[in-house]
């Protein structure tokens, strides 16, 4: 089954482009989001099979916003993974486009873990 996971319209510890009902903004949030979409293939390397990221527009009481959000299928690992992975080290800054060692580490770690636990429920299904 296909799920998202919503990502941002832009780094959070930025300022972004707001939803104006007095103003055409529309094309400066796409642009924006682009932007960010771009930022995190750059920081955490493009979407493997089963993953996608886009940009998605929502309705909003003031007009339509958009974010960045990651499709997958959660059926899939590798792309549940990568989709975990955009919402937790997404970039903070505009300037923040490599894993430090440590969030390298900490990811691989989650990733060990989950196909340990994958093969142990493989075992018992086949025992």
């Amino acid at each position: 089954m296909r799920d998202d996971i919503s990502i941002g319209s832009a780094p959070c510890e930025e300022s972004c482009v707001q939803v104006n009902p007095e103003g055409d903004y529309h094309e400066a949030m796409r642009a924006e989001c682009r932007r960010f979409l771009d930022l995190i293939r750059k920081k955490l390397g493009p979407e493997p099979e089963g993953a996608r990221l886009a940009v998605k527009s929502n309705p909003h009481d003031f007009g339509t916003y958009y974010e960045v959000v990651c499709y997958f299928e959660d059926g899939d690992e590798e792309a549940r993974e990568y989709a975990l992975l955009c919402e937790g080290e997404a970039p903070t800054t505009w300037k923040d486009d490599t894993l430090s060692p440590a969030q390298k580490a900490a990811h691989e770690a989650r990733r060990a873990a989950r196909r340990e636990e994958l093969a142990e429920e493989a075992a018992e299904c086949n025992s």
